[in-house]
């Protein structure tokens, strides 16, 4: 008898990718997907997938580990704790971020996220470099040879007393960005707006949690949209825009890309799935609803969802950024601060597919293969990461295999980050990933965690194709039609 093809099978299961949903074997051998079909050789282990889905492993694009905010916070979980968490929600792939602040030199700060995450890390990752101070340097010497090292995502805020990139700055990482072929993240609100109104509405002792949301006036959204993409169509480079959470906002990213700019949108589940309403809690309760920009109304939920069916949004990322409810954290200010004092950020790394799967999936809102590619397939591509986001023959077995009939109520307790709670507690869900696979490699099956510290590798790559310049300059930027300037 010849000896087994495959080194595991998984057998019997329906598969689904982002365009097609069928009946299927997955055969893996050492790392990798080498076969799908029906009736495959027996493996040298199996999976029985018999009545579950087997989907690919969750791609979270944007979460925020073992960070240090500007205001000199850290947050809760360590890069083992979070991507622990993330496996058991399905998730086997993570971007985060190596945040400079200002005064930090950015290639130590990349130098010291990536010896932190090689340590810790049970999931593969990647870096988004958040950059806040924009010397000459940065421009000129740094963002080129992080690019070509292969760190080519590069994110930025337009708000932030401490964060924030003034417009001429912003053009300077955008042109850079362009010139390494980096594809550049924005965190957008105007600055002025927030500040004034967080301003009047502190002066008048409106200080609980609940007046978060009122801070961040819709059109503070809205109008940084329209002016990072004018910036965006101005340099010919593309832009991802972060935490969409507005129907205005949603509206603009439509006009733009129907007119041909090149630009990306995400959002997340606690815009999909929570209200400013939630913040309305007794004392300083509240706070564990805050994030930046703030959860909106139904009627925003309505329109994002209707974003991310037409394609205006092409992705749903956690934005994980966990606080404690705590003096080291959300209350670090004291028992009773008012908004502005309050650490903005929630986790959810592990709910985020388990949510997403309820209501996409088992509630029936836009299906199994929209859920892959929202999910898994589009971060992967958009981001570049090799052979992640897909369930095809030659990528990385990153596989969870779901239970589309279980049934969990979400609970703080059952939480695997460090954080201490959810802000998705009491809901129940549909749909659960009871095996997830890492490479191949089992890491969640039954409950237990079999993955450990620093298996996760760090996933280089180039900017890709959503990276690259469209070739529609602006009349400006045209030496055909600005006098023959070279201005990039």
């Amino acid at each position: 008898m010849s000896d087994p093809v495959y080194d595991l099978v998984i057998r019997g299961g329906t598969v689904a990718t982002s365009s097609d949903v069928f009946a299927a074997d997955v055969g893996i051998a050492g790392e990798t997907i080498v076969a799908l079909g029906s009736g495959l050789a027996a493996g040298k282990a199996e999976i029985d997938a018999r009545g579950k889905f087997v989907l690919p492993g969750g791609v979270d694009a944007h979460a925020h580990i073992e960070q240090l905010s500007a205001a000199g916070i850290m947050n809760a979980d360590t890069f083992e704790s979070a991507t622990k968490s993330a496996a058991f929600g399905g998730t086997t792939s993570v971007i985060s971020f190596a945040a400079q602040h200002v005064g930090m030199d950015v290639r130590e700060v990349v130098t010291d996220y990536t010896a932190l995450a090689k340590r810790g890390a049970m999931i593969d990752y990647a870096f988004h470099i958040i950059v806040a101070d924009v010397t000459e340097k940065v421009i000129a010497e740094d963002i080129p040879a992080l690019v070509a090292e292969g760190f080519s995502s590069i994110k930025i805020f337009m708000t932030y007393d401490r964060l924030r990139v003034e417009d001429e700055k912003l053009l300077d990482i955008l042109a850079a960005a362009r010139a390494a072929g980096a594809l550049v993240c924005v965190h957008a609100e105007n600055h002025g707006v927030i500040s004034w109104m967080v301003k009047r509405l502190l002066d008048k002792g409106y200080t609980a949690p609940k007046y978060h949301p009122v801070s961040h006036a819709r059109l503070s959204e809205s109008e940084a949209f329209t002016r990072l993409i004018a910036f965006s169509e101005l340099l010919d480079q593309p832009v991802m825009i972060f935490h969409v959470s507005t129907r205005e906002g949603a509206a603009v990213i439509r006009e733009a890309r129907g007119r041909g700019v090149k630009v990306f949108a995400e959002t997340c589940p606690q815009y999909l799935f929570l209200t400013a309403e939630d913040l309305d809690k007794p004392g300083v309760e509240g706070a564990k609803w805050m994030c930046s920009p703030p959860a909106r109304t139904h009627d925003d939920q309505e329109a994002l969802w209707r974003a991310l069916e037409l394609g205006d949004l092409q992705l749903i990322s956690s934005d994980h950024a966990p606080y404690r409810f705590d003096d080291t954290g959300k209350l670090r200010a004291g028992p009773n601060p008012n908004f502005k004092q309050i650490a903005n950020g929630m986790p959810g790394l592990e709910v985020r597919l388990p949510l997403l799967f309820d209501a996409m999936v088992s509630k029936g809102r836009l299906g199994l293969a929209k859920f892959v590619e929202l999910t898994s397939t589009a971060p992967a591509q958009i981001y570049n990461l090799p052979k992640k986001g897909s369930i095809a023959i030659g990528n990385d077995a990153d596989i969870a295999v779901w239970d589309s009939k279980r049934k969990v109520t979400l609970t703080d307790a059952m939480m695997h980050d460090l954080a201490g709670f959810t802000p998705f507690a009491g809901r129940e869900v549909t749909g659960w990933p009871e095996t997830v696979l890492l490479r191949g490699r089992v890491l969640v099956e039954g409950g237990a965690f079999h993955g450990k510290p620093g298996e996760g590798r760090l996933m280089l790559r180039e900017g890709g194709k959503a990276a690259a310049p469209s070739g529609r300059l602006a009349a400006e930027m045209d030496p055909a039609r600005n006098f023959g300037a070279k201005l990039l």
